[in-house]
């Protein structure tokens, strides 16, 4: 089970460039920042983290492939990805190209971790039909994939329709950046990641043993190998019995949560991380 780590990078925390160097330096796997477009001061949606307010670091994420883009030009090794990336709030085509050209930047180590979304106010602000935005980010993934694989692309479906297209560069990974999507355990989340994705990025490990059952048969209906599924568990708070649960129950990758604050708070976390890399 490889290591990374995931920080709520903000304008006022350690830079996501200085921190996938230091990672690097450390021997991690991975660093993975989230997106957040904005976040309006509207609160029709109460906070995921359970708190009365959500916290300011939301409102201050940078935009994660510009910063994995930087990132990418003073490392050499590490993987470096969105958590969550939030397709249904782009145009499909524009991010197409600016994952690929990520990707070749970086040599092809991008990591497309994606989500549905939580927040609809800023969806909304979107124009994004917030019920239906699985069967959204759905259609919108395939054509970007479409355009990533094939010399000609085009997409025809409820949401998205794009006529025969060229587009380059192609992402060095072919046919495709890894595709891993978040969320809790569910039918409908499996049937996603069995069709067009690559694995499943879950939070927390609670029931994650027997969800892993469920998940590989929907990969197995599909014709696909339930073993290449990637299983990465994000924003994990770690201790040794933790991490040795997640690698017997089938993880592939945890990604340990950093605190969104200053280098002089992140450095000696990440120092103390810096232990588990090659332990599992």
């Amino acid at each position: 089970m490889k290591i990374g780590v995931t920080i709520h990078a903000t304008d006022k925390a350690i830079s996501p460039v200085e921190l996938a160097k230091e990672a690097e330096d450390r021997g991690f796997h991975s660093v993975y920042v989230p997106e957040h477009t904005h976040i309006p001061t509207s609160r029709m949606t109460p906070p995921p983290t359970g708190e009365a307010e959500l916290p300011e670091e939301y409102s201050r994420s940078p935009d994660p492939y510009i910063a994995l883009a930087a990132a990418a030009a003073v490392t050499r090794s590490i993987k470096l990805g969105t958590a969550i990336g939030l397709p249904a709030q782009h145009d499909h085509i524009t991010l197409a190209k600016e994952i690929a050209t990520l990707d070749v930047i970086s040599e092809g180590r991008f990591v497309f971790g994606i989500g549905y979304g939580w927040n609809q106010d800023e969806m909304e602000n979107h124009g994004i039909d917030v019920p239906r935005r699985r069967e959204l980010v759905r259609e919108k993934v395939l054509a970007m994939q479409a355009l990533w694989a094939n010399e000609v692309a085009e997409f025809h479906g409820e949401w998205v329709d794009m006529e025969a297209s060229w587009q380059w560069p192609k992402p060095l990974q072919q046919p495709r950046p890894p595709i891993l999507i978040g969320g809790g355990a569910g039918a409908k989340l499996f049937a996603h990641v069995a069709e067009y994705a690559d694995g499943w990025m879950p939070i927390g490990g609670g029931g994650m043993r027997e969800a892993l059952v469920r998940l590989r048969e929907a990969m197995d209906e599909r014709g696909r190998d339930p073993d290449a599924l990637r299983i990465v568990p994000m924003g994990v708070l770690p201790d040794e019995a933790k991490l040795d649960y997640y690698a017997k129950t089938g993880a592939t990758e945890a990604v340990l949560r950093l605190p969104s604050a200053s280098r002089e708070k992140v450095l000696p976390r990440l120092d103390e991380y810096a232990r588990y890399p090659g332990m599992f």
